[in-house]
């Protein structure tokens, strides 16, 4: 009996298994592309550690799928190809617990292409329109009735605490090795808390949000020439749709990969992030506030280090969270993280000039 065949079985109208393969992509789930008599599908366990709390995670993901597939009927246009579909099981449920408590799922097959690195600007722009496009079909989604699934997923203050209880603790005894990282950390601790705060005071508008918009959570066809769905819907939440933008060039406008060694290649793309912001605002069509969009080279930055004090917070208390490779993988991503959110502060004149030309332009 292999892995997938007991939850198979909780989710019968697939029909009979005639292969799999496992899907070797994101640090937190594992994913599995199953062909059955019935056609092909996604398979997925999610994280226990990451999803406490599965059944809400799955309310959230319902409702926003079912929101998305309403609005495109709505238009006219075929949602099979461009939202993740839930399957039932056969207790007619979204999702199933196995023998060890852990939470299953299948979504339809999407075929397509995803990415881990741009190949063009042109990609990189089209992602943009992609996640810009998730926002704007979710405008009027009523994000006040989200489950937070993960508390504080996104509260860059909350974070900084995290990694000082993290290196107080040192459960992994790593703590030495950290020090210039911490260090580099501590000096910008008074800058975490502008969008927390905007959303408190209303001045930045509370959103339906994805929450982890690295380029390879969106499928394009097989040419590369459309984004056609957003995948990885495990983290929407309510939220700004500055993390959304944020992460995306956080991932996406480094001109190295996020476990990239040799610090000297990470730099940020800036013909990139004009790029992904264009097709960020296009996509979003007119429903962001000037503050919002004047906000993204801070966004960038925010994302960037946030991300970074989340692989050193996990680094510190022995790698119980993401999916490492090697020992010191987190470590690497890390301070690969620092030293884009260096260079982003180096480049601020510069992100700034083209945010403020894309807003002349939209006025």
């Amino acid at each position: 009996m292999n892995i997938i065949s007991e939850p198979l079985k909780a989710f019968p109208s697939l029909g009979e298994l005639l292969e799999f393969k496992r899907i070797d992509q994101g640090h937190v789930n594992e994913t599995f592309h199953v062909t059955c008599s019935n056609g092909e599908y996604l398979l997925q366990t999610l994280s226990p550690i990451a999803f406490k709390k599965p059944s809400l995670v799955m309310s959230n993901i319902e409702g926003v799928t079912s929101f998305i597939i309403d609005r495109y009927l709505q238009k006219g246009i075929d949602p099979a190809n461009r939202c993740l579909r839930l399957i039932k099981s056969k207790e007619g449920k979204t999702w199933w617990l196995d023998s060890t408590g852990r939470a299953w799922r299948v979504y339809n097959f999407i075929r397509g292409k995803t990415y881990d690195a741009a190949t063009s600007i042109d990609l990189f722009r089209k992602a943009g329109k992609g996640f810009g496009q998730f926002q704007y079909l979710l405008k009027d989604y009523p994000s006040d009735t989200l489950f937070e699934t993960i508390q504080d997923f996104h509260n860059t203050p909350k974070r900084y605490k995290d990694l000082k209880l993290a290196e107080k603790e040192n459960a992994s005894g790593r703590k030495k090795e950290c020090q210039n990282l911490l260090e580099f950390v501590e000096k910008r601790k008074h800058n975490f808390s502008k969008i927390v705060d905007g959303l408190k005071d209303g001045s930045i508008p509370l959103r339906t949000t994805h929450n982890d918009t690295k380029l390879n959570n969106i499928i394009f066809d097989e040419e590369g020439k459309e984004a056609l769905c957003v995948l990885a819907l495990d983290t929407i939440m309510p939220g700004s749709a500055l993390y959304d933008f944020g992460d995306s060039i956080r991932f996406g406008a480094n001109k190295a990969v996020e476990d990239e060694k040799d610090l000297s290649k990470v730099e940020l793309d800036l013909e990139m992030f004009k790029a992904f912001s264009e097709g960020f605002l296009e996509g979003c069509e007119g429903s962001l506030n000037e503050l919002e969009i004047s906000l993204f080279p801070y966004a960038a930055w925010l994302m960037t280090m946030e991300c970074g004090m989340r692989f050193l917070t996990d680094y510190l208390d022995g790698d119980i969270y993401f999916k490492t490779s090697y020992s010191r993988h987190n470590l690497v991503r890390a301070s690969n993280q620092f030293a884009l959110a260096a260079d982003i502060e180096r480049k601020e004149k510069e992100t700034q000039a083209i945010i403020k030309d894309l807003l002349k332009k939209a006025k």
